[in-house]
């Protein structure tokens, strides 16, 4: 069967990396923010090598950020989430799970605050800025929200620190995980933050400014020549095993953070002002029947998972597999699902119904990284 290639147009936004990325050999392509998100270079299981010995940079300009700024920012961002910002400081980021008036799920990004009154919203893949517009105007707040001229670049893997000493200094290792710093690139301060869609350990650096784009790409890869660094990008193998999940994949809108995991993010009861509060209320009392879960999957490869596999234990259905891949570290498929709750509990026995046939499964509460293997 022929796989079907992807149109590119105006509508399907380049990044400032963008010329870089090509040169490196991109192989594939998704469509993240209405941008190119690169998924391959050299193979999923060479990039997943790599990425977990050496270092690599990622063009993830698709994280587009949502500016708030003006008196009322601090009060718009609290209305987002039920993680509770009273107390964050500059120097920041959170990890801020944002809800409808429902308490579903509309977006995981990193919150940055940057000033009392203006923050970056680094989004997943959904147009939350929209949704953000139409709050500040309906509340009549005084704050303007913008999508201003910054693309995210990832330093990941288990040599990034090193590599980005060598090009910003040794006084970048003092910044803490979900902190943040300033570095002078070209006369331009940049924010540097401890984070990235990774187990490995690395940094996200805000260029602001595409015409920086291409000249820090060059100064990152002239720098981390001798430590074979190279172009790469989120690995699929690797979010599943630290579980690190995919907004629109595996959750959606109709989920709610305690459904994700992701209680611990919300202080619902302090987070004044958000707007599924009410919502969220009732369920951290009655808890979810339903969680995110790893699953190890049985047999051979499996294959590409885009559509539920349903996941089947005594003739019925008791969850969903939504990501799944072959580890090469943990010798099975992992995957990451939905699971209810009277078969979320670690070392459960299941059936995943998958394209190549039924296969048994265990589930398991942690990720495969926290397992160790």
């Amino acid at each position: 069967m022929q796989v079907p290639s992807l149109s590119i147009s105006r509508r399907t936004r380049k990044t400032p990396f963008s010329r870089r990325v090509q040169a490196a050999g991109v192989k594939a392509y998704t469509v993240y923010n209405h941008m190119l998100l690169p998924t391959v270079f050299n193979s999923v299981e060479e990039d997943y090598r790599h990425l977990k010995s050496k270092v690599q940079v990622w063009d993830v300009s698709c994280e587009r950020q949502v500016e708030l700024w003006g008196p009322h920012a601090a009060r718009l961002a609290q209305m987002l989430t039920p993680r509770d910002l009273s107390a964050m400081t500059e120097g920041r980021c959170y990890y801020t799970p944002m809800v409808d008036e429902t308490g579903g799920m509309l977006n995981d990004p990193v919150t940055t605050k940057l000033a009392d009154d203006k923050y970056w919203v680094s989004v997943a893949d959904s147009d939350l800025m929209f949704w953000i517009k139409g709050l500040a105007h309906a509340f009549r707040l005084e704050v303007d929200v913008d999508e201003p001229d910054v693309s995210p670049l990832a330093i990941q893997g288990p040599m990034a620190e090193d590599l980005v000493a060598r090009v910003f200094g040794e006084r970048i290792r003092s910044i803490r995980f979900f902190h943040y710093d300033y570095v002078e690139f070209q006369g331009k301060h940049l924010v540097l933050a401890r984070s990235g869609y990774s187990k490995q350990g690395g940094f996200e650096l805000y260029v602001e400014g595409s015409d920086l784009g291409e000249p820090i790409w060059d100064a990152f890869m002239n720098a981390g020549e001798d430590m074979d660094v190279r172009a790469g990008c989120p690995n699929l193998i690797e979010r599943i095993e630290g579980q690190l999940l995919s907004y629109g994949n595996d959750m959606t809108r109709n989920n709610t953070p305690h459904e994700c995991g992701l209680g611990k993010f919300c202080q619902t009861q302090q987070a004044i002002g958000c707007v599924g509060r009410d919502a969220l209320l009732r369920v951290a009392v009655e808890g979810p029947v339903r969680q995110i879960r790893s699953i190890a999957i049985d047999g051979d490869p499996v294959p590409p998972c885009d559509e539920l596999w349903p996941i089947i234990a005594g003739g019925r259905q008791v969850g969903t597999v939504s990501s799944a891949a072959y580890s090469p570290d943990y010798r099975t498929n992992v995957a990451i699902g939905m699971v209810r709750m009277t078969h979320w509990d670690d070392g459960t026995r299941v059936q995943v119904d998958t394209p190549h046939g039924m296969r048994s499964a265990t589930v398991w509460e942690t990720s495969f990284s926290n397992q160790g293997g």
